[in-house]
């Protein structure tokens, strides 16, 4: 896999739009000959099975990864003016990697010439066999085994089965491997109401070597309980119509078990016949897309145990369904089951090892509690060997993207936004030629993909379904930790190690203290993630921020440790140190020419004008609560930037150097926390493409509020707009923007002395609005009255928080798409407009302390709708207040 990830980042590299420019005729012809041999490599890691190439992987990574570094250096090299631009020295270095290359190439070709059908093409069978792997570990471990919490999806289950559609339904159960399909079909194909509905009952599991002719045996045993042998004179098309027959009569149940692909599906899907008489398949599935490609109605998802129903499972596992348990143990027994983050593969697991090697003692449970991860480490086959069938099964284009998953801390949150801009700073992500799509797109689409897999776990969401933030589940993890070792994709430093044993990786994660371990990394590493503290000898520079700073990085940029320690990574692209800040900013970084992602904390108002020298960063993000931070006019030189976000209110100077306006950041897509001031007319031409934008108004902002609005109008591709009017008094701040049309998410935090009308007025004339959020705002009139007029034809969410909001005149028809209302402590509204109830997309009213009149109104709004037979209007009602 990790010679695939070389390859493709390769790519990416001799993708750039002016390397052409950059090199000499005579070297572009060398850039050529790699960029050929690299899409070789590419067709022959995607599609090929043969199982010899395998053994020249680790070479083809080994001389591809050195095409790169060679590559990179003479790019910087020849940019820095540190080489002769039109001589030969600029291509003499590059010929051995090119030989290398086309030596490599030449006997992968050497290979599959001795077997020429699997030469860049597989046939349909082949496809379906290797896409056809079944979890026989999965299934024999859970099977028959003591479950809890599955009591309200088998009557989801069971409603679907027996429902009165004549029609032959797919009913389709999709979830991570080992949170128990296989279970909850196994209770569904027993239950003793399904047991009566049904005539003719069949359990097909696909197995790990699939063939169509073994599928149609499983299903003539279940129906006939006849031997195999009986059908050894008989093709695979005589079976198929045997199978049909013997099901076009009765009312049938069907389970395919374990079914991982649409091809399968397509090639069993046929002798299931539709005679209109009530007949139903029950289909488990890992891939979320599978379900739904079976039956586009909503599959059945699974989701994990609660904490009562996970320890319920363990104590019935260890205790049995009829006996006590030790009331010491219930706690730490509480403990371990949270560990194991309702996942009843672990959960039986751990059981087991509870049941019948641990004396049940409260210290020996405490000692499983603390070595949780090495128990499930020490059952392979159980564990991590099951979900490893999930992870076998990806393309090799998403492996790298789930793998890195594992260089984040256990139960870590990553927004998808920076996930998606780590993902192509680290060359996972390529577009493909003739494609319109941008690497974001493709990168937004691997994530969706892998969260339909069920192998990254959507955290946090928007209100349609868009994932803000997401993670991973723990022994998902374990295994990407094994995984990413074993295949030298990322090293993860939890050990300290000697000089001498320098890993030979290319990223590395740096997730437990380890002093001076910057000196143990290679030079050629490409990617560093920090996540450690060490303990802080003196007071930092700002009271206020008493935290602790890494320890494999001094504090100072004028050390000469810390410039030698950046300084000697020339080929780094991405330098992620997520808790921890510098005291200033290290101008060592500046010298790092490859880098494309650049994530710190810094206590700084100042980045220096040397980050212009990074003309390849894609991302910068300065964390921290800082009350304004400037960036150099030279910022503007930085034509690949994407995506900005520094802590507090950025000024960006205007994009003018000596008098001369330059080109902008075309490329530059999301801009957060730019403080007022600087949003001129010349900034905002200067970014055409902003698709999310974040301005900051600070006290320092009252004498340079211009005379005319800002016209964001030309920002047709500006989705996101967010105001934060920190601290100044200004009469309606609304009428100082002109919104573009495209805007689908706006909000308002802590603005002052707005008018009602010109919210009306204003965000009714965006036609794609989506969500409008106002947050900690004042307003002049205390009552929101809504006219005939005032339509917000598109708005779905509407979220009020902290607002002097007493009266509320509205109805239906002002907000016709509406599907969730959200108040919070908003203690001054009466009532909630009645006439709400009619709007007939609305899904949920949420209310966050509020008075208890208009809690009482949200009530009677879905009680009267509960009268009229709609029961999709839910209504929330949390308070947090601690009553005295």
């Amino acid at each position: 896999m990790e010679a695939y990830t070389a390859v493709i980042s390769l790519l990416q590299t001799l993708d750039q739009p002016n390397i052409s420019e950059i090199f000499h005729d005579y070297s572009t012809e060398m850039l050529n000959s790699l960029r050929a041999t690299a899409e070789y490599f590419q067709d022959v890691l995607e599609i090929t099975s043969n199982e010899k190439i395998k053994s020249f992987e680790e070479d083809i990574r080994v001389v591809v990864s050195e095409a790169e570094d060679v590559v990179e250096m003479k790019i910087s090299e020849i940019i820095r003016g540190d080489s002769w631009t039109f001589g030969i020295l600029q291509h003499h270095d590059m010929l051995p990697v090119v030989e290398k290359m086309d030596t490599t190439k030449k006997q992968v070709m050497e290979i599959l010439s001795h077997d020429a059908d699997q030469i860049l093409e597989l046939t349909a069978d082949s496809l379906i066999g290797a896409s056809s792997i079944s979890d026989p570990m999965l299934s024999s471990h859970l099977k028959d085994d003591i479950v809890q919490g599955l009591d309200g999806d088998l009557e989801i289950i069971d409603k679907r089965l027996r429902g009165p559609t004549s029609y032959l339904d797919i009913v389709t159960i999709s979830g991570m491997g080992g949170i128990g399909k296989t279970t909850l079909a196994k209770k569904a194909y027993d239950h003793l109401p399904i047991r009566y509905h049904f005539d003719i009952f069949v359990w097909v599991t696909i197995s790990q070597e699939f063939g169509y002719r073994n599928v149609l045996l499983e299903a003539l045993h279940c129906i006939s309980k006849k031997n195999p042998k009986d059908y050894d004179e008989m093709n695979d098309n005589e079976l198929a119509d045997l199978v049909q027959k013997s099901l076009k009569g009765p009312r049938y149940l069907v389970v395919v078990d374990d079914i991982w692909s649409r091809d399968v599906w397509d090639s069993i899907s046929q002798i299931f016949p539709n005679r209109n008489n009530g007949s139903r398949v029950l289909l488990t599935t890992r891939e979320t897309d599978v379900a739904i490609y079976a039956n586009t109605s909503s599959p059945h998802k699974m989701n994990l145990l609660d904490l009562d129903n996970s320890w319920k499972l363990l104590r019935d596992k260890v205790f049995g369904l009829e006996h006590d348990h030790p009331p010491e143990l219930e706690e730490i027994g509480k403990k371990i089951a949270e560990k194991c983050q309702g996942l009843p593969l672990i959960i039986l697991v751990i059981a087991g090892h509870l049941s019948k090697t641990v004396p049940k003692t409260l210290e020996s449970w405490k000692y499983v509690a603390k070595t949780l991860s090495e128990i499930i480490a020490s059952h392979p086959n159980k564990c991590l060997g099951v979900l490893g069938l999930s992870y076998h099964h990806l393309p090799n284009r998403l492996k790298p993207c789930f793998l890195s998953m594992g260089g984040f801390p256990e139960d870590f949150q990553v927004d998808t936004g920076r996930l998606i801009q780590l993902w192509i700073a680290e060359g996972f992500i390529r577009t493909s030629s003739g494609s319109r799509e941008s690497l974001e797109e493709v990168a937004k689409n691997f994530l969706v993909d892998l969260i339909s897999r069920n192998l990254i776990m959507a955290r946090k969401k928007r209100f349609n379904g868009e994932v803000k933030a997401c993670g991973i589940h723990d022994l998902l993890r374990e295994f990407c930790l094994i995984e990413a070792e074993m295949t030298k994709f990322m090293h993860f430093v939890i050990t300290p190690f000697s000089p001498a044993q320098k890993p030979n990786f290319r990223r590395f994660s740096i997730q437990k203290r380890i002093m001076d371990a910057y000196k143990l990394l290679p030079p050629v590493a490409r990617s560093i993630y920090c996540f450690t503290y060490s303990d802080l000898p003196y007071e930092p520079i700002l009271p206020i921020y008493r935290i602790k700073l890494l320890p494999i990085l001094p504090i100072y940029s004028h050390d000469p440790i810390i410039h030698g320690f950046f300084s000697c990574f020339n080929h780094l692209r991405v330098l992620a140190i997520f808790p921890s800040s510098f005291g200033t900013f290290p101008l060592g970084i500046t010298k790092l020419f490859h880098l494309r992602y650049l994530q710190f904390r810094c206590f700084v108002n100042n980045i220096p004008e040397s980050i212009s020298e990074l003309l390849n960063l894609q991302t910068l993000i300065c964390d921290g609560d800082f009350i304004e931070i400037t960036l150099p006019r030279k910022i503007w030189m930085l034509k690949n930037l994407r995506y900005i976000s520094l802590g507090g209110a950025t000024y960006l100077p205007s994009p003018r150097i000596d008098n001369n306006l330059v080109t902008g950041m075309p490329n530059l897509e999301e801009l957060y926390g730019i403080c007022y001031s600087s949003c001129t007319n010349e900034v905002i031409s200067s970014t055409p493409n902003l698709k999310r934008l974040i301005i900051r108004v600070l006290w320092s902002v009252r004498k340079n509020i211009p005379d005319r609005p800002l016209d964001m109008s030309s920002l047709t591709k500006l989705e996101t707009f967010k105001l934060y009017w920190k601290g100044y008094y200004l009469e309606d701040p609304i009428k100082l923007f002109v919104f573009p049309k495209s805007l689908r998410r706006v909000s308002l935090a802590e603005c002052y002395k707005f008018i009602w009308e010109e919210i009306s007025s204003t965000f009714i004339m965006l036609p794609h609005l989506e969500e409008l959020k106002l947050k900690d705002c004042e307003v002049w009139s205390d009552v929101w009255r809504l006219t005939d007029k005032d339509i917000f034809k598109s708005l779905k969410l509407l979220l009020l928080s902290e607002l002097n909001l007493k009266g509320w005149e509205a109805s239906s028809d002002n907000f016709p798409n509406l599907k969730r209302l959200v108040l919070k402590n908003c203690q001054d509204l009466q009532e909630i407009p009645t006439d709400f109830g009619e709007i007939c997309t609305l899904e949920s009213i949420e209310l966050h302390d509020c008075s208890t009149t208009s809690e009482e109104s949200a009530r009677n709004i879905e009680q009267e709708q509960e009268d009229m037979g709609n029961n999709i209007l839910k209504v929330y009602i949390h308070n947090s207040h601690s009553k005295f």
